[in-house]
């Protein structure tokens, strides 16, 4: 007897993943896909209002509770949690009309909010939060000028000398 092929043409083929964009965390090969989806905004009014905010907030109240005998420290995993219903509030109440400035056009609330916004909002978060370390160190050294020496530092040279230390 011969053998009959049968061809089905409605499976379809499996994809081939390349493995070196899997994670080997079986959690995160879950729940994070290994495509993009390029419909999804990512430079939204949304992200840059909460990831700004987010971002000041969090450098203020961490450098306000430094100075307690044992001090409270915010990180950006609180900011994670707080914007995700920030988020989604702002895509419910915010127009949905688009504006032209410069001829381009753009819109206050382009779609849902999505995983890519949320992601940089943690970004700025992060940086807001000094990644863990505390505040600048030479916020220490206006400080002790202010407080041990009794001199006085303008606001200037106080922020000249912390973003000099900051960025070098």
């Amino acid at each position: 007897m011969g053998s009959v092929e049968v061809e089905n043409k409605n499976v379809p083929e499996e994809e081939e993943v390349n493995e070196d964009e899997e994670s080997p965390i079986e959690q995160v090969r879950l729940t994070v896909p290994t495509t993009d989806d390029p419909s999804q905004s990512v430079w939204t009014f949304r992200m840059w209002v909460l990831g700004l905010v987010s971002c000041v907030m969090l450098s203020f109240l961490n450098q306000f509770f430094s100075y307690r005998s044992s001090p409270l420290v915010i990180t950006q995993i609180t900011v994670q949690v707080a914007t995700l219903p920030l988020g989604r509030l702002m895509a419910a109440v915010l127009p949905t009309s688009k504006w032209s400035l410069m001829g381009r056009k753009f819109s206050l609330n382009p779609g849902p909010f999505n995983m890519k916004e949320h992601v940089l909002i943690t970004i700025f978060a992060n940086a807001g939060a000094a990644f863990g370390n505390g505040s600048a160190y030479a916020v220490g050294i206006v400080n002790i000028i202010k407080v041990f020496y009794g001199r006085k530092i303008s606001f200037f040279a106080s922020w000249l000398l912390i973003i000099t230390t900051q960025v070098g």
